[in-house]
């Protein structure tokens, strides 16, 4: 049975969605509404025979699943509004900035019984379940550490810069926008974290967002997460994430490219697929499958990323 999909927020993750919705059999997309003229007509490009509603009540209203790539501030109540009529809500990280806000959210959602997910992008991918079985079979030893890696010329990158909240305090940053999917592919190898110190950086003027940032987080176990992340310089961008282990330790490169060291260098031990974002956006979308018919699925859960949530707000706030 095909899932109809409303998808709202038409920038560059609603346009993308968009385009591998249309690949897979599972959906069909059939209304689709941001309040820019501009983003509509970029998505009408790209699926021309996707109406365009003339409302978000309208686009709600024709859908099974509601896909909500808005930025952050309105996506509660978008989901909310998408929850009053029965739908199904997938929506993009983070949740929220507002943690008192998003609690309400989860609260209602799950009161309410709506089956929702979050994307974040690792969830259903390769390298979160083969370390999360490797972590869970003994094959890397006891776990000494995370460490994330994230390095960037300049924020937002390039393929960013059309939405241009990104680079402000309130909603951006690449703290909610990177970090916050290593912080849930740790805490589903881990467990719940906790902010040991963060030391944020930001510029001169008070409404851009972070430059910088530093910090430790513990396992419930005492298991250390260190965070190195920094913008500025000539440089490509480095997303790294290692979890080590006294017998193995696996790193993660750019979300797909995963390697393997007992000591020696890093030894990549797959063969990347040709188009990597569509093998891993396919993966999401065959689970969100099972989560739109109420099974079981690997997709983050919006507590998951209620929890996420408080982890980056606490950073961005400084501590220690």
């Amino acid at each position: 049975m095909t899932v109809k999909v409303a998808i709202i927020g038409l920038g560059i993750m609603g346009r993308r969605m968009l385009e591998h919705m249309q690949r897979h059999e599972g959906y069909a997309p059939v209304a689709l509404w941001d309040p820019s003229a501009e983003a509509c007509d970029a998505a009408r490009a790209i699926a021309p025979e996707a109406p365009i509603a003339g409302s978000l009540e309208a686009a709600i209203a024709a859908a099974d699943l509601v896909y909500l790539a808005c930025p952050p501030v309105p996506r509660k109540t978008y989901a909310l509004a998408a929850a009053a009529g029965g739908k199904a809500v997938f929506l993009e990280k983070p949740l929220g900035v507002d943690v008192a806000e998003s609690e309400d959210l989860v609260a209602q959602l799950e009161a309410g019984g709506i089956r929702a997910a979050v994307n974040f992008t690792q969830a259903a991918g390769e390298p979160l379940a083969h370390i999360s079985a490797a972590a869970a079979a003994g094959e890397m030893g006891d776990l000494a550490g995370v460490d994330m890696v994230v390095t960037y010329a300049a924020w937002p990158r390039d393929w960013q810069v059309a939405a241009d909240w990104l680079r402000f305090r309130d909603e951006g940053g690449m703290t909610r926008e990177v970090l916050s999917h290593f912080l849930f592919f740790t805490q589903r190898i881990l467990g719940p974290l906790s902010v040991v110190f963060a030391h944020p950086s930001y510029p001169a003027e008070p409404a851009l967002c972070e430059t910088a940032l530093l910090a430790r987080l513990e396992s419930g176990a005492g298991v250390p997460v260190s965070i190195l992340a920094s913008v500025g310089g000539a440089q490509p961008d480095r997303q790294e994430f290692t979890v080590k282990g006294s017998r193995a330790s696996h790193r993660v490169s750019n979300f797909s490219e995963r390697s393997v060291s007992d000591g020696g260098a890093f030894v990549p031990v797959a063969e990347l697929p040709e188009d990597r974002r569509a093998v891993a956006l396919r993966a999401q979308l065959d689970d969100l499958l099972l989560c739109v018919a109420g099974q079981p699925h690997r997709l983050a859960t919006p507590r998951e990323a209620l929890n996420v949530q408080r982890l980056v707000e606490e950073m961005l706030r400084g501590q220690g």
